[in-house]
């Protein structure tokens, strides 16, 4: 037998192998696709197959959390940017010239309405009220001498007239003038706090010279704080003092508490808003003057609306929807994840309101919707509620 001929057989042998090879993977396609079409005739028709249908397994109970729907009045709040202020701040300035003998503080300190700040050095000072006091007695002296026999006048009008004629001559008026005079500056040596705060921008030391007017340091009072912020004239109608605010700062994970205390009755020109000062308690001081912060208003209210948490909303298909919660029959935490398309209506940054909708379904109070860990179910899927995704059992909780 020749090479050539002995090749051409082997090339016939590898062809007639790969055709019956072929013929054995087309069969066994076949009969996957008959019975898969067995299943379909005895179920109805074939299975709908979704993107989130292959994203878990369907028979393990997914991790989620939910909260009730609730019937309560939707405040709709006002947003506007602020800082924080101290609610008292003034600049303490020297109101004598000398030397700053005594700084018993240091920035942050707390002090009393009161107590001593700084101390000028009072040694010229308390000379000038001696010798006040001296002039003051040598005038007294020269009075008494040109009034001596004023006591045997009858008339006691000319008596009168005369004594005082007699106090401008000797300087006893001008004299008592310079001696309270002195007094007030040596009481000046004596720099005191004005109100309770801390001390804030110190710019002295001790032993520095410093002028009359000279700044020296400021005290801010930080309980309360206020937030004052710029709102649009179109929204500032519907606030009014005592309504309650949300301030957050970037500082601190969690919002405070305030409350609206003024609103400025005049808008300003060039940028249309209107200045709002909230008040914020602030006992331990941790809210610092020039702290930004996101102040929400209390604006409107609207009684009787059912509400869901704004995280419970999904929109699937363009469509609005949300997961409701069905217990299971074994009366634990465990059951089925319904799914309902939704009308929404008014809302503000947490809560969304469901509207009555013939075209949609509803959420009645007191249903459990689900607010966390939803994002890829379907419906009827499997689910059990958990306090925290992240402690739930099984390792089975989505990962951040």
């Amino acid at each position: 037998m020749s090479p050539i001929f002995r090749k051409s057989l082997v090339g016939v042998g590898i062809l007639a192998l790969a055709i019956a090879a072929s013929v054995g993977v087309y069969g066994r396609i076949r009969a996957s696709q008959g019975e898969q079409g067995a299943e379909d005739e005895l179920s109805g028709g074939p299975r709908p197959r979704t993107s989130a249908s292959g994203s878990f397994r369907t028979d393990v109970a997914i991790p989620v959390k939910g909260v009730p729907a609730v019937r309560q009045p939707l405040v709709v709040s006002v947003t506007a940017a602020g800082q924080a202020e101290g609610w008292k701040k003034t600049v303490v300035v020297a109101q004598v010239a000398g030397r700053v003998a005594s700084l018993p503080l240091h920035e942050n300190d707390a002090v009393g309405a009161g107590q001593l700040l700084a101390g000028i050095d009072a040694a010229e000072y308390g000379l000038a009220v001696e010798e006040a006091q001296a002039n003051l007695r040598q005038a007294q002296a020269a009075y008494r001498e040109a009034t001596l026999l004023d006591e045997e006048i009858a008339d006691p009008r000319v008596r009168a007239d005369r004594a005082a004629f007699a106090r401008s001559k000797t300087g006893v008026d001008a004299a008592e003038v310079r001696l309270r005079k002195a007094q007030l500056d040596l009481s000046r040596t004596r720099i005191a706090a004005p109100f309770a705060g801390r001390v804030a921008s110190l710019k002295v030391v001790p032993g520095q010279w410093v002028r009359a007017g000279d700044e020296l340091m400021t005290i801010v009072a930080l309980d309360p704080i206020k937030v004052e912020v710029q709102v649009l004239e179109s929204e500032v109608g519907f606030l009014a003092p005592g309504r309650r605010a949300r301030v957050s700062f970037a500082a601190f994970p969690q919002p405070f508490a305030g409350t609206v205390q003024t609103i400025n009755p005049v808008v300003d020109g060039g940028t249309r808003t209107a200045r709002v000062t909230v008040i914020v308690p602030n006992p331990g001081g941790r809210i610092l003057p020039g702290m930004y912060a996101r102040v929400a208003l209390e604006a409107q209210r609207f009684d009787d609306r059912v509400l869901v948490p704004r995280s419970a909303i999904l929109e699937r298909d363009r469509r609005t929807m949300l997961f409701v919660f069905e217990p299971g029959s074994g009366g634990d935490d465990s059951g089925l994840a319904k799914w309902r398309y939704v009308t929404t209506g008014l809302q503000n940054d947490s809560l969304v309101e469901i509207v009555a909708n013939t075209e949609t379904d509803s959420v009645k109070p007191g249903e459990v919707v689900l607010t966390e860990g939803h994002y890829t179910l379907i419906h009827d899927a499997r689910i059990r509620l958990v306090q925290a995704l992240a402690d739930s059992a099984g390792g089975d909780a989505p990962q951040p």
